[in-house]
């Protein structure tokens, strides 16, 4: 049996040869967050992205202030993103692989445990309070920041933390 590191260094390398054989760009990667990491994807391949993995939504809806931002996310078993909110972007996200569960909430309540499975999409308004969590195995998901204020996008800094498992 794989330990927990190699499964990780095995998926992320998956995840990025099949990204690559998909033709998609990776703008930036960080393998080493402390619930798993992210792909960000060149933000000119979002409508192909959004072709791909969100065809169930026409790229019009997707759009708020015309800017998007495409991602994928890999969530570790049994670790949690902090309880957060964004000021500037609402997202989407779509499960690819593993069961994960995801927390939100119109307050800074935190509200009931959802699982989502593989093909489950759940959209996030500007500023509803949400958690990913990574339950028995590895979650892969597509997400992309829909930017809500076309002249102040959206970034790493537009992350309102209430609950950190991890102390940021």
């Amino acid at each position: 049996m794989m330990s927990l590191v190699e499964d990780k260094q095995t998926l992320f390398s998956e995840v990025e040869k099949e990204l690559a054989s998909q033709g998609f760009h990776i703008q930036k990667k960080d393998l080493n967050r402390p619930w798993g990491g992210f792909f960000v994807i060149d933000e000119q391949q979002a409508p192909r992205f959004a072709e791909k993995y969100f065809d169930q939504v026409a790229i019009e809806d997707l759009k708020i202030s015309g800017k998007l931002s495409p991602k994928i996310l890999i969530v570790a078993p049994e670790k949690r993103l902090s309880w957060q909110y964004h000021h500037r972007r609402a997202e989407i996200w779509k499960v690819l692989k593993g069961e994960v569960g995801v927390v939100t909430s119109e307050t800074d309540e935190e509200g009931e445990l959802q699982k989502l499975s593989p093909e489950s999409l759940i959209t996030l308004k500007q500023g509803e309070r949400h958690r990913l969590i990574g339950l028995d195995d590895w979650g892969v998901l597509a997400e992309i920041w829909r930017h809500t204020d076309a002249d102040n996008p959206s970034d790493e800094d537009d992350i309102v933390r209430l609950q950190d498992d991890f102390g940021r």
